[in-house]
């Protein structure tokens, strides 16, 4: 009997699993929870870079890649639209000149380049710099050439020509003093004229202006330098600086780059002129051909003679209104000729110094005789404060004579 009861009891159990496994819940439930969760997904797919994961930022969803994939996409065809465009216009502005050409009388004149010369007003920048800057003869001649080289594109333009805007990046060497400066504003203003620059500034640099004093501060300098000086010239003095052999982390040899940059990409919206020493500055191209190659137009600024600083001398007492006696000439050239067996002459700034000292020395007299002694009342002429004398230099010579020989050349 108890064996019969176990098998009833058996059979029963089987009968009734067989029951829940076929009944439509139960069904429904298994399924349910089988596919409840995403099958691809979990921790393997999922999987966002660990902690200490160097890579843990490059991991991303499949639907992320895809979307930045199509948006890739359609800016390499839009680029691609804008290149066939831009291309199909240089064709027809091709066919346009070609068709005026053709179509233009033999006899048509390009005009005098007279007319070019004062129209445009280079002319008058050309003139203001004979009269800015006494001597150079080389430097004047070598602007000049620059400039007939622009009258002469531009006239070939006119007649529908083909034209390229030429390497005007420059290099000017010499010693402090020379007129570089001068010379670059001047160029700066004759390029603005011809309409080879949109504003005809001229932004001075040196390495401090550039360089930074960390990793990630040179770069926003340099730029933020070069923004300023778009339109016109950056005239980087010392460039020299820039860049130093000795130490191969520096942080001028990325400015140096930048600038590279641009003076090959932005050569028709910037010009580049580097300035220094020449025996510097050699040096400097031969580390960096990249800078000798990009420039086109190099020229070298002669030391003033005597003369000729003397000279300036009389150009800087014009223009601050000051009339020199002519006794007192004789007196300055000798105080120059002294002064430039000194070290640190700077040619036109030595001049200036010594113009700022002897007008100090024309008010020191000037105020003695009429303030303190009460001379004629204590009135004074107009000629009385704009004579500079012979006196007023001789200050300075007898400095440098009588001055002992370490401190001669604060004279």
């Amino acid at each position: 009997n108890r064996v019969n009861m176990k098998l009833s009891a058996a059979i029963s159990a089987l009968c009734i699993a067989s029951a829940c496994a076929y009944a439509p819940g139960a069904s429904t439930a298994r399924r349910t929870a089988l596919f409840s969760a995403n099958p691809f997904s979990g921790p393997s797919l999922d999987y966002k870079g660990s902690e200490g994961d160097p890579g843990a930022g490059n991991y991303k969803k499949l639907s992320q890649a895809l979307d930045e994939a199509d948006r890739e996409r359609s800016k390499d065809q839009e680029a691609a639209k804008n290149r066939e465009r831009a291309h199909e216009i240089r064709r027809e502005e091709r066919q346009k000149k070609i068709d005026y050409m053709m179509d233009m009388p033999d006899d048509r004149p390009a005009g005098t380049v007279d007319e070019f010369m004062f129209k445009e007003g280079v002319q008058s920048q050309l003139d203001k710099l004979d009269n800015d800057l006494i001597g150079l003869v080389p430097v004047k001649k070598r602007v000049k050439e620059i400039a007939a080289l622009l009258v002469l594109d531009k006239m070939r333009r006119k007649l529908g020509f083909e034209t390229g805007v030429p390497s005007l990046h420059m290099s000017f060497t010499g010693a402090p003093g020379t007129g570089k400066t001068t010379v670059a504003v001047r160029m700066g203003q004759i390029l603005a004229k011809m309409g080879y620059s949109r504003r005809g500034h001229v932004i001075l640099a040196t390495r401090d202006d550039l360089v930074g004093q960390y990793v990630g501060h040179t770069a926003p300098k340099t730029k933020e330098m070069i923004k300023k000086a778009m339109g016109g010239v950056l005239l980087v003095d010392e460039a020299y600086y820039l860049y130093n052999a000795a130490n191969d982390r520096d942080y001028g040899q990325e400015s140096i780059e930048i600038l590279l940059n641009v003076m090959e990409n932005n050569s028709d919206d910037l010009v580049v002129a580097v300035a220094g020493y020449k025996d510097r500055m050699d040096t400097f191209f031969s580390y960096i051909p990249g800078m000798m190659s990009r420039i086109g137009n190099h020229i070298d600024f002669p030391n003033y003679g005597a003369d000729e600083l003397v000279a300036i001398a009389a150009v800087m007492a014009r223009d601050l209104e000051y009339d020199i006696d002519e006794d007192a000439f004789p007196v300055f050239k000798s105080y120059i000729e002294a002064r430039m067996d000194l070290p640190f002459f700077s040619n036109a700034r030595t001049v200036r110094n010594a113009m700022d000292r002897a007008r100090m020395n024309a008010a020191i007299r000037t105020f003695e005789r009429f303030a303190i002694q009460g001379e004629n009342g204590g009135v004074c002429t107009v000629e009385d404060l704009k004579s500079i004398r012979a006196d007023d230099f001789q200050v300075l010579l007898d400095d440098i004579l009588n001055a002992d020989t370490d401190k001669r050349i604060f004279a």
